[in-house]
């Protein structure tokens, strides 16, 4: 780009004479905007248009600074200037996702119907520490594969959390470790190991990972009540020994595991979008909004109807 800017400049006419040449003066390139962008192309496009309806709903908050500065790789205190939001407009375009960081953003949007398209648009590059000297160029460029990269890495993380019968089993029952250590099981909707679930939920803990007092601290806020050291050395070493989390290495350092990072997000959203209504429809004292008694009406009559149908079914013996 530089040969050929040089090449064409000596060719044009300039406002600048040779005395002013000679004096120091002349032409630099500068970046004024560098968009780094990434497209994946799904071979079934109504599959590809599911999948990003639900990044949308599952990223709402990615505009939060404690995910940002995980996103961008960059510091986010009290002082430091910009917005940080999330947006996503849906009125009269596909819907898109964006991620403001200072003046630049990060963008998602489904592209053409067939194609994940995730951009990066750095419109100033002293918001990454560098002036815009086109010499900076190819390490925004790495800066910008690196946000995309994140990005995608988050998503990939919230998405995919289907689980086996046997998987499920695995955290609430009680389990034993080739060597004979027992792990006590973590039972499902019991206060205590959902909190426990849903504080690894937490984005800076499933990219990041955690130590111990900040994820005490976690817990005892979705309790609500006091949370003890010891009883989170004990969880700790219940979420060890079933394979959700591995401690690093001569330190207090902890990091998810992939099946870690799952099963605490079916736990989690099973709890939050399941039973919690569920509760709340069976409670005669709590009003239900109009479109979701009927969603529940409608699943309790289909449920009626499979049951019927199976009695009445004929035996196959």
């Amino acid at each position: 780009m530089q040969a050929f800017f040089d090449k064409w400049i000596d060719k044009l006419p300039l406002p600048l004479n040779a005395a002013d040449r000679q004096a120091g003066y002349g032409h630099r390139l500068s970046i004024w905007q560098l968009e780094v962008s990434r497209t994946q192309v799904f071979a079934d496009p109504v599959r590809g248009r599911e999948f990003f309806e639900a990044v949308i709903r599952e990223n709402l908050d990615l505009g939060r600074p404690d995910r940002v500065q995980l996103v961008f790789d960059r510091t986010i205190i009290k002082s430091t200037p910009g917005r940080f939001r999330t947006r996503v407009i849906e009125a009269g375009v596909n819907p898109n996702l964006s991620i403001e960081y200072k003046k630049s953003l990060v963008k998602q949007y489904f592209k053409e119907n067939r194609a994940l398209r995730t951009e990066t648009i750095i419109n100033d590059p002293k918001d990454f520490g560098v002036r815009m000297d086109l010499s900076n160029l190819a390490y925004l460029q790495q800066i910008g594969r690196s946000i995309n990269r994140r990005l995608l890495d988050v998503q990939r993380v919230s998405h995919n959390c289907h689980l086996s019968q046997e998987s499920v089993e695995r955290v609430v029952k009680l389990t034993v470790t080739s060597d004979g250590q027992r792990a006590a099981g973590l039972p499902f909707g019991q206060p205590r190991p959902m909190a426990l679930l849903a504080a690894l939920t937490l984005f800076v803990h499933a990219t990041c990972g955690f130590r111990h007092r900040d994820l005490r601290t976690q817990v005892a806020d979705l309790l609500g009540t006091d949370y003890s050291a010891h009883q989170l050395s004990y969880d700790l070493r219940r979420l060890r020994l079933k394979g959700l989390i591995w401690r690093v290495p001569q330190t207090h350092h902890y990091q998810l595991t992939p099946y870690g990072c799952k099963v605490a997000l079916f736990f989690t959203r099973l709890n939050a979008r399941l039973f919690r209504p569920g509760f709340a429809a069976m409670d005669p004292t709590v009003p239900i909004p109009g479109p979701l008694a009927q969603a529940l009406k409608a699943v309790e009559q289909e449920i009626e109807n499979l049951i019927n149908e199976a009695y009445l079914a004929p035996s196959k013996i």
